[in-house]
């Protein structure tokens, strides 16, 4: 083998993965057909969940300075992101590029090899291995991995050679967007709308300002490039009245509103994640996010087969997670859709939704959607109100040292946490001391509302989801362990009997 993985693609998702892999030791190769990152803003935002995610590998610090806020939208609708009550806030100033920029450090400084001017022809899935041709400056080479992941984007040339099937609805209209120098304009709200079409204004750093407009009744147009600045300023002025044709446009783009998804995520040696997946029309960051999301699920369970501590059937939950996962994104993105490109038709529907926001349980409901919170995986039968959801960010003290259920994680491994002193269930797990942290701490002070009131132990996997919990799990820690992180090792007993 050249490599145990490789990756096509150098976006969030690419890189994402790339990191979590050397995180466990596996060695990857990441193909980028750009010959350096464009600088491009592109997804604007990281969603609660994603925040989380960066903390538990100890990434914040690597994104700079940013602003957060609790309020988001919901098809346009101002929605309170604050009513869950995590503890971290959705950064609302973090360009994609940045993004980028920090989540290839940290890969690069772990030792993924990122391969920049390299451009994916074609692949062959042999069973045994997946070879990958791939065209750089030297010429054509084929690569011989374990497995292939495509993270190329909405237009994945991986998923198309593989034959992956992407059933969907296609584009209906298009919208454009640009961030622009020049121009002092007043924020509005996402999906405002005005006249024919929705317009949005959001000051990013630097003095910039993104704009997206939308007129009705503009079918999408087939491009080979992004649209000039001139027909972003004509749709806007035509909309608003307000002329900005004289901005200096920093960067354009079109997008539409097809909504598709792959029928499974997996084909053999091939995996697919982040766009390659799933395309949707983008309303609050959640594709991005979302593909982070992928690659964070898959990260380990890919290690954990690759190091023959886990069954390859450990892969199959990354489809039956994540297909799930972006279904139930897709369908409140074409809901919001629905509020932001409707007319007067919808309106209706969206002074009704604008009486049930303020409702703490309608919020409560539509915030953990578009930020990553509702999700809960099927990891068995239980009551514990954790099981198969992420673990809240939890302080504790073990031994005399100050820590936490985040700062745990960071190490990229299962944490069987005992907050009750347990010597029997510390033995039980110590077949899996060598992929599983064995720590017994105590919590701070818990509100009696508090999901982990009266819980004695959890078990996180690395994603920081919450795999088994006591009270609560209708199976032992044993069961879960062996599903999670593959069987335990062989101990010997006696006389040097197994």
């Amino acid at each position: 083998m050249d490599t145990s993985v490789v990756i096509v693609g150098a976006g969030p998702a690419g890189l994402m993965l790339a990191g979590e892999l050397r995180l466990a030791g596996i060695d990857v190769t990441v193909l980028e057909s750009l010959p350096q990152r464009t600088g491009e803003s592109r997804g604007i935002g990281l969603a609660t969940r994603t925040m989380e995610i960066f903390d538990q590998r100890g990434l914040l610090r690597r994104l700079g300075a940013y602003e957060t806020s609790d309020m988001g939208h919901f098809g346009g609708l101002p929605l309170d992101v604050g009513v869950l009550g995590a503890a971290h806030q959705a950064a609302r100033t973090v360009p994609q590029s940045v993004t980028e920029a920090a989540l290839e450090s940290w890969a690069t400084e772990l030792g993924a090899d990122i391969r920049r001017g390299h451009t994916f022809l074609d692949l062959s899935d042999g069973g045994e291995s997946v070879t990958v041709r791939v065209r750089g400056a030297a010429g054509e080479e084929e690569i011989e991995a374990r497995y292939l992941v495509g993270c190329d984007g909405g237009r994945s040339a991986v998923r198309k050679t593989a034959g992956f099937d992407f059933p969907g609805t296609a584009a209906t209209t298009e919208m454009l967007l640009a961030d622009i120098r020049g121009v002092d304009l007043e924020p509005r709200m996402t999906g405002q709308q005005v006249g024919g079409g929705f317009v949005m204004v959001a000051k990013l750093p630097g003095g910039i300002h993104r704009i997206i407009v939308g007129e009705r009744g503009i079918p999408p147009q087939r491009r080979t490039a992004p649209p000039a600045f001139a027909e972003v300023a004509d749709h806007w002025k035509r909309l608003t009245g307000i002329d900005i044709s004289h901005a200096e446009p920093v960067w354009v783009s079109a997008f539409g509103d097809a909504t598709r998804q792959v029928t499974e995520y997996r084909r053999g040696r091939v995996l697919l994640a982040g766009d390659a997946a799933h395309v949707h029309l983008p309303a609050g960051g959640q594709g991005m996010n979302t593909s982070v999301q992928d690659s964070f699920n898959l990260g380990w369970k890919l290690a954990a087969v690759l190091k023959g501590d886990a069954p390859a059937s450990l892969l199959d939950t990354y489809h039956t997670e994540r297909h799930e996962v972006g279904r139930r994104m897709l369908a409140n993105t074409q809901a919001q859709s629905l509020l932001v490109l409707g007319g007067a038709e919808v309106q209706p529907l969206r002074d009704v939704l604008s009486e049930l926001l303020p409702y703490p349980e309608v919020a409560r409901h539509l915030a953990a959607k578009v930020s990553g919170l509702d999700i809960r995986y099927d990891v068995g039968p239980g009551t514990h109100p954790l099981l198969g959801r992420r673990m809240p960010h939890l302080p504790l003290t073990a031994g005399t040292r100050a820590t936490s259920s985040t700062e745990l994680l960071r190490p990229g491994r299962g944490v069987l946490l005992d907050l009750a002193d347990n010597a029997v269930l510390r033995r039980r797990a110590e077949g899996w001391r060598a992929r599983v942290d064995i720590v017994t701490a105590t919590p701070g002070a818990l509100p009696d509302d508090s999901p982990l009131a009266g819980t004695s132990a959890v078990l996180l996997r690395p994603d920081g989801h919450v795999a088994w919990a006591a009270p609560g799990s209708h199976h032992g820690v044993s069961t879960a362990l062996d599903r999670w992180f593959g069987p335990a090792a062989a101990r010997r007993g006696r006389g040097g009997r197994r």
